[in-house]
Parts: C-alpha cells; structure tokens; sequence
C-alpha cells in the first residue's frame, strides 16, 4: 500500500506538490492508476487549471470514482487549488460544471470589476484551530493565483479565510478527514511547507488529519 499519493490528471503543478512532499520527509508516488488511489494510506488532489478540463481527466481517467470512495473511507485526503475546487458541487467557471460534489456549493468568479486573477501572497486568517495548521501563526502569508472561489452551502467548513479587494472568501475548507486549500502550499515557503509537514505527520501518526476538540 502507497503511503502518499498524489493524483496525476495532467495538472501542471505535480512536480512542485512532490517536491514539497519530499522535502516534508516522504516520497510520494505521483500516479493516474485508480488502483494507486485506492491503496493510498494519504491523497493529495493537487491542479491548476480550468474546471472544464479538470473534471474531463478526472472522468476520462476512471479517477472521479476512486477520488469519492477514498474520501469516504475516511483516510486523509489534501486539495490544493484546483483540487479544492473539484470536491464541490458545481463550478461556473466558462459555463456550468458538475464537480466531485463532496462538499455542497458552487464555485464562482471575482465580481465583474474585480482584478483577476488574484495573485501574489495574502493572509489566511482562521476560524478555528485545525491540526493540519498547527504551528503555522494566525493570519500567514500563502500564496494565490485564482480567478475563482468557493461559495460553501455550509459555513460550518471553513477553516481559513482570506480578504481580496474587500471581498472575503473561504480559502481553506474541511471536515473530518479532508482539508483543502485555495492557496498553493507548495509555493508558500516555510509556512506551506510546515502545512505538508503537519498533514503528512498526522496522516502517519493517527491516519487521521480530522480536529479532535475543533473551538470556534
């Protein structure tokens, strides 16, 4: 059995979410076997990208399924950007797009008027203390680089939350055994790498990366 695995779909961005991975202390295998995934004891959903072509390779590739089964086995699944993106239900990028549906909600694009993509480093102020974060200071700079962002049904999960031109949007959301991030950790320096750290600790130690006594 893989202990971390990290879904290729044709994302662009497999090579810095390995590195990042290696450099917290495991060696990851990068697949596109359903087989990989079901044997993984962690996922990593990684992307960049539009919606559209997302889900295409997710379901031409026979991963949407294996992706879904995995997260309801309750092991530790990671979603960085894209990979956030797609745990939702519907995303309006460049039409209408039906998405993994793990979470309710949609996701939606900056207000007309509003500089896109957002890009560059900005704070994730959270809103409760989530292990995954754990040693990571209250409002860290991460970096950004998206033109879309989730609208959840539930609020109850949020975990971080960042402000764009006056605009503030769920940048990092989870529950139970999942945590996904709008931001990319992998190019957020110490910070981010602390988040692959922690998660990949937490996954090894209790194969659970899930709040014990979460306060809000």
């Amino acid at each position: 059995m893989a202990d971390v695995v990290i879904v290729d779909y044709g994302a662009g961005n497999l090579r810095s979410v390995a590195r990042a991975v290696a450099r917290a202390g495991v060696e990851p295998e990068v697949t596109a076997l359903p087989r990989a995934i079901e044997q993984a004891r962690a996922l990593i959903l990684p992307g960049v990208g539009a919606a559209a072509d997302t889900m295409r390779n997710l379901r031409e590739g026979g991963l949407d399924g294996p992706i879904r089964d995995y997260i309801a086995s309750g092991r530790p699944f990671l979603g960085v950007c894209m990979g956030m993106q797609a745990l939702f239900e519907v995303s309006e990028e460049e039409g209408e797009h039906a998405c993994l549906g793990v979470f309710g909600g949609r996701i939606v694009r900056f207000p007309q008027g509003t500089k896109v993509p957002h890009m560059g480093w900005n704070t994730v102020r959270r809103r409760f203390n989530h292990p995954v974060f754990e040693g990571i200071p209250q409002d860290s700079y991460f970096y950004f680089v998206h033109s879309y962002y989730p609208q959840p049904a539930d609020d109850s999960i949020i975990v971080g939350e960042t402000e764009y031109l006056g605009l503030k949007f769920a940048s990092a959301v989870g529950r139970d055994n999942v945590l996904a991030t709008q931001f990319h950790p992998e190019k957020s320096g110490p910070w981010g790498l602390k988040l692959y750290e922690n998660f990949l600790r937490l996954a090894r130690e209790r194969g659970s990366i899930a709040p014990v006594a979460a306060t809000r």
